[in-house]
């Protein structure tokens, strides 16, 4: 199995990171997002899309992180995407909310508009109208998040057992470390972030976004508490 990645790429590493746990051997495709390899005539007739991760195993192509994970897990026979009906629709649902709903505004609105260029809305008031907007939206998610679904004497999103969805939904959360997040107003989320950022494999999965946000410490964002 081909992997296509970057490794800072929020939507990469929970792959990468479910890979390393689950032992699962592949032949790694680093894509180049910071000199906009991912938009070259190779990599979009894997991928027209022009995003990572991409799978291509024997052959079966396969883009989206969401859907790359459940696959995965499913094929190696994963007790982090549990074969219970109801087990595997609470996991979908965790992984839907934060896929259509907290990576819009916290990612789309809030984070990138500020970081990568290409996600910059012209002119710059529409801009800053964005990037406020995606903040006041993150922080209603996170509250959901802290005092709904993550509430209550479970260490996982989905129970007491990891599942795909921990993999996808703290590695989306992680991004905001770029920017200067942090979840100190939201005790059960950063609870459980300490829980999967004490995995064995998250250091050595989690090194290149590590540095991409040590890189960004001098530059001032908008972020969750803070004006620019």
């Amino acid at each position: 199995m081909k992997l296509y990645f970057h490794p800072a790429s929020a939507t990469s590493r929970p792959i990468l990171q479910f890979c390393a746990d689950a032992h699962i051997h592949y032949e790694p495709v680093m894509i180049d997002l910071m000199t906009g390899e991912h938009f070259g005539e190779a990599f979009a007739a894997v991928n027209p899309n022009c995003m990572v991760p991409v799978i291509d195993d024997d052959g079966f192509i396969l883009t989206e992180s969401s859907a790359i994970l459940k696959y995965l897990a499913e094929k190696h026979q994963s007790p982090a995407y549990p074969a219970d009906m109801k087990q595997r629709a609470r996991i979908n649902e965790m992984m839907d909310w934060f896929n259509a709903n907290l990576y819009r505004e916290y990612g789309y609105h809030l984070i990138y508009p500020q970081i990568f260029p290409h996600h910059a809305r012209q002119p710059e008031v529409a801009n800053n109208a964005t990037i406020e907007w995606g903040k006041s939206e993150a922080i209603k998610m996170l509250r959901t998040l802290n005092d709904y679904y993550l509430a209550g004497e479970h260490r996982y999103l989905c129970g007491d057992t990891l599942t795909v969805a921990d993999y996808f939904g703290a590695a989306l959360l992680t991004l905001g470390e770029i920017i200067g997040n942090d979840f100190h107003d939201y005790p059960n989320i950063e609870h459980w972030l300490q829980t999967i950022k004490a995995l064995p494999t998250w250091s050595e999965v989690n090194a290149a976004h590590d540095g991409f946000a040590a890189a960004m410490q001098e530059k001032t964002f908008i972020t969750l508490t803070q004006e620019a």
